[in-house]
């Protein structure tokens, strides 16, 4: 399951997934000059349209820091989910693209055990059932009690500078050291009659009778727009659903975050026990006392190569936001006790892309996901990252993370109708009133580029940034040595 959706006013706006095709302006014909490239992209960016608007624009051969265009390059911006660029280059770093998630499972005293969970984002129901069937194959016959320990990350599971809504969506679900199906509730949504509300059907069927739905959806007829938002309460069992989808289209899959997520990954652990002929009598979240025994069973996450794919193709907030954590817990320094383990990661992140050559006073990190509006990066230090990464042992892992436009993750339905193909891998970002995209793009005529541009304090559509920021790239694409 991935924490994603269709396009919503919120949902996907984090995500950076298009409602549709965006619409693509199609190349002008013709090669165009290095000379003429400022003049050409200053008249997009200039357009009345963006009067109101902040670019920030980097643009330079991968080969050496020979600026081609460069507009508030220096100057702070939002990033939404181009921070993700940083977290991802700062782990593959730090942790090795080997580096894999251990989920022990121990026996502790009077026929109790002990499962200690280190923040594995990728654990569903076939991991839990390993660890049931591992169990089993021990000589497991019963539990007396199962203790969850989620210590393993210290601090807040939401971080204090998210906003509301975006701490109930399923793309801020809490980030803690046990972690079921992405700790976040699915939910289907399928269109109905023309002025019926859409059924609301949960992927979990039990979870019906745990939630109460407030359903303010609305069928709506083929020419009309598609949105969906989704919510939940804090102190009661209650999910909110609003928004529209056309009449005999497709459902379509929403997610809302989980409470108590150490609770919920207890809750799901017991029922795969269950299943192999395992009965728990009592369950509950505890950090373990004293020296766990023998570990019993176990199970690993993916590589992080494979972890970082997820997070920057895929624009998968709680994958980066694991991945910060991981980073304050190998920082190599004694932990301070109870100190929060995301703010020792931001610390840690600094500290390792200030070794690879990133100017420290570059960026303004306050979560690993970009989720945050306190974010801040210059279009510099996005450039530096993916210069410096393009030359680190991981580069080509770095790379093949990246989203391929017309083909795959958050960038597969851009840039797919132009004349020329466009061979561009990059990490997009989108939030209200932001619109980023920063990568590489291989240009048939010129040499390979690294660029960022980003849109700021926008009151226009995401499609409008977004095919503004594509008549760009299709400039580059377009440079020829002359």
């Amino acid at each position: 399951m991935k924490i994603q959706g269709i396009a919503l006013s919120l949902l996907v706006l984090i995500l950076g997934r298009p409602l549709a095709v965006a619409a693509q302006t199609s190349a002008v014909s013709g090669d165009i000059c290095p000379g003429e490239l400022g003049a050409q992209v200053d008249a997009i960016a200039n357009r009345p349209e963006f009067s109101r608007s902040r670019w920030g624009i980097l643009i330079q051969p991968l080969s050496s820091t020979t600026t081609l265009y460069s507009r508030d390059a220096q100057k702070y911006f939002i990033p939404a989910s181009n921070a993700k660029l940083l977290t991802t280059a700062a782990a593959l770093q730090k942790l090795g693209a080997d580096f894999r998630i251990k989920t022990s499972v121990y026996s502790g005293e009077n026929g109790s055990l002990y499962v200690a969970g280190r923040g594995d984002p990728s654990i569903a129901e076939a991991q839990l059932k390993s660890l049931a069937q591992q169990l089993k194959q021990r000589g497991i016959s019963q539990v007396n009690q199962l203790i969850g320990d989620d210590s393993y990350f210290q601090g807040s599971a939401v971080n204090p500078n998210w906003e509301w809504e975006d701490a109930q969506a399923g793309y801020g679900a809490p980030i803690n050291s046990l972690i079921f199906n992405q700790n976040a509730i699915d939910l289907l949504l399928s269109p109905q009659a023309i002025g019926q509300p859409l059924k609301v059907t949960f992927a979990e069927p039990k979870l019906a009778n745990q939630w109460q739905l407030q359903n303010n959806t609305v069928t709506v007829a083929q020419n009309e727009s598609e949105f969906i938002e989704v919510g939940r309460e804090f102190d009661r069992p209650i999910i909110r659903v609003s928004g529209q989808l056309k009449v005999g289209g497709e459902p379509e899959s929403a997610y809302v975050a989980v409470v108590n997520p150490a609770n919920n990954f207890l809750q799901y652990f017991q029922q795969a026990l269950a299943t192999e002929g395992i009965p728990v009598k009592q369950a509950l979240v505890a950090s373990a006392s004293g020296n766990l025994n023998q570990e019993l069973a176990t199970v690993e996450s993916p590589p992080l190569a494979e972890l970082v794919r997820e997070t920057n193709r895929e624009s998968n907030n709680l994958y980066a936001e694991v991945l910060l954590r991981l980073l304050g817990k190998v920082t190599g320094k004694m932990p301070v006790p109870q100190e929060d383990t995301g703010e020792s990661g931001l610390k840690e992140l600094k500290a390792v892309l200030t070794q690879l050559g990133v100017n420290p006073n570059s960026y303004i990190l306050a979560d690993g996901s970009g989720l945050s509006r306190h974010n801040l990066i210059t279009p510099e230090a996005l450039v530096e990252t993916l210069r410096f990464m393009a030359n680190s042992p991981a580069a080509s892992i770095y790379r093949q993370s990246l989203s391929i436009a017309g083909e795959s993750g958050t960038l597969k339905n851009r840039l797919n109708n132009t004349p020329n193909r466009v061979i561009l891998q990059a990490k997009t970002g989108t939030m209200s009133g932001v619109s980023a995209l920063s990568g590489y793009i291989e240009v048939p005529n010129y040499e390979p580029l690294v660029f960022s541009i980003i849109v700021n304090q926008s009151d226009l559509s995401t499609a409008k940034m977004r095919s503004a920021t594509d008549e760009i790239v299709l400039l580059l694409n377009r440079l020829r040595r002359c």
